[in-house]
Order: structure tokens, then C-alpha cells, then sequence
């Protein structure tokens, strides 16, 4: 390898932090001690995953591993058909909230929900994300986590989030203030003619910074997303503008990919992970 190849390899693995779901066959013990082993300083941690392993042992793991945890996926889910449903979806989120404070999450990243059950209303459904978030707030400050408001692509708009443009996420954030921020994710904003406006109006309240890349074709919206640099989003440049804005943190490959990525190795998706960083990003 040119060394220097080998060099740009090793600076841009200081920034690099590791969703789970891009090594989903491991358990939460095997990514930590995976990502350790390759010299990955961060992970971002999935609940269910959290759940299995239990929130003592993790943070013991974690803690022994010496990871920084960039966040924890996911909260939201906040439109519901009735009321008992807005007061569950509240009640799991205040349990996401402690449980990143109890792993030392950087924050908690929030997947809004969309439509509830034999709704049309989307309006409606975003006027409770904005209700459900505004609930949710001062709990979260008490706590100390701050939270960050993913927004997914228009095609999740029905089923898994409202809250599409990172100009709708600005609008949140505006409206409930401090301790609210922004996930800019290149899988779900590329396409926006916007983008680059709104993540300089974004500006420090961006929490995190996700990357993987979109394929032609997609085979499936959900579960087929590529590794950097295998399809046709402009990452460098989306970077570059999130740089711009100010942030200089963590970037997190965040990959579901059921045809691909989650049939091989996952020390072999890790090592990609780390090489991809520094010559797709």
C-alpha cells in the first residue's frame, strides 16, 4: 500500500464511528470487540441489540473497549391513532433517553414515525411529531442527552417518518430550541436541491453525520444501500459542506444491506468501512 494511501487510511480512522446495523449478524459484545480489534474508536448502538446484552454489561464493555459511543438508534415513533398511543410512544422514549445517558451516548437519534394506522393526515401526524418532541424536551435536557431528528427520504414518509427534508428538521428545531439538533444522512437528503443551504442554517446543531451511498438500481428502499463510493452520491462534497457548517466530528457509515454487505464477514465490512473512509468520503 503507498504510504500514502496508508497515512490518509489512519487519519480519517480517527474519525470514523460504526453504525451496528453495517455489521448486523454481530450480537452487540462481537461489533464492540470487533470494532475494537480493528482500531475503530466509535460505535453508534442499535436498542434491540442494547436490550439483548443488557445495559450494564454494554457499559462495561464498552467502558473496557475504550469506544465512544456517537449515538443511540432510535427514539421517535411519535404519531399514534389515540392517546393511550402517544403516551406509550412518550413512555419508550424517556426510557431511550436514560438508556443513553446510561451508555454515555453522545445522543439519541430520532426516527419521528409517520402516518398512524388508517390515517391520511400527514399534516397531522407532523403536528404530533412537533407535540410528541416538545413533551419529550425538557426531559431529555434534565438528563443531559441531547436529541437529534433524523429526516428519511419521502419514500418513509407513510410508515416511518414524517419529517423528510433537513429543512422541516431546521423548522423543529427553531421551534422548540435549545437541545434539539439535526442526523445529516446522504442516504435520505442527497436528492434535496436544498441540502447545502440547509445544513449552513443547520450550522452547530448538527449531531451527527451519516454516510453510505444510493445504487442503481436500489433493490430494496430499506435493505439494500451500498458502501461508499459503490453508487452515486457526491459524499466528499456533502462533507465538505457539512464542514463548512462547522462540524468536525464523527463520520458514521450506517449501512442496511441484506443482499450484500450483511452476507460477508463483518471484519471484512469493517475493513472496507475504514478503507472507504478515506478514499469515498
Amino acid at each position: 500500500m503507498p504510504v500514502e494511501r496508508a497515512e490518509a487510511i489512519a487519519v480519517n480512522r480517527e474519525r470514523l464511528s460504526i453504525n451496528q446495523a453495517t455489521t448486523m449478524p454481530w450480537s452487540l459484545a462481537q461489533a464492540i470487540e470487533g470494532y475494537a480489534r480493528a482500531g475503530v474508536p466509535a460505535i453508534s448502538v442499535w436498542r434491540d441489540k442494547l436490550a439483548e446484552m443488557g445495559v450494564e454489561p454494554a457499559v462495561r464493555h464498552l467502558g473496557e473497549a475504550g469506544l465512544v459511543v456517537t449515538g443511540l438508534c432510535r427514539g421517535g415513533m411519535f404519531p399514534a391513532a389515540d392517546a393511550a398511543g402517544r403516551q406509550a410512544a412518550l413512555d419508550d422514549n424517556r426510557r431511550a433517553v436514560d438508556e443513553a445517558a446510561a451508555i454515555g451516548a453522545r445522543g439519541l437519534i430520532l426516527v419521528v414515525g409517520g402516518l398512524p394506522e388508517g390515517s391520511k393526515d400527514l399534516a397531522g401526524a407532523r403536528e404530533q411529531v412537533h407535540d410528541g418532541l416538545a413533551e419529550l424536551l425538557p426531559y431529555a435536557r434534565e438528563v443531559g442527552i441531547p436529541m437529534a431528528i433524523e429526516p428519511l427520504h419521502p419514500m418513509y414518509a407513510a410508515d416511518r417518518a414524517c419529517v423528510n427534508t433537513l429543512g422541516q428538521a431546521n423548522d423543529l428545531c427553531d421551534q422548540l430550541g435549545p437541545g434539539i439538533g439535526v442526523a445529516v444522512d446522504v442516504y435520505h437528503l442527497w436528492w434535496d436541491p436544498d441540502l447545502e443551504r440547509q445544513i449552513a442554517r443547520a450550522g452547530e446543531r448538527i449531531l451527527a453525520f451519516h454516510v453510505c451511498d444510493w445504487l442503481v438500481p436500489t433493490r430494496d428502499l430499506l435493505l439494500d444501500r451500498g458502501m461508499m463510493g459503490d453508487g452515486v452520491i457526491d459524499i466528499p462534497k456533502i462533507r465538505g459542506w457539512v464542514e463548512a457548517a462547522g462540524y468536525r466530528d464523527f463520520c458514521e457509515v450506517e449501512i442496511f444491506s441484506e443482499r450484500n454487505w450483511w452476507q460477508r464477514d463483518p471484519d471484512e465490512v469493517v475493513a472496507t468501512c475504514i478503507e472507504r473512509l478515506a478514499t469515498a468520503v
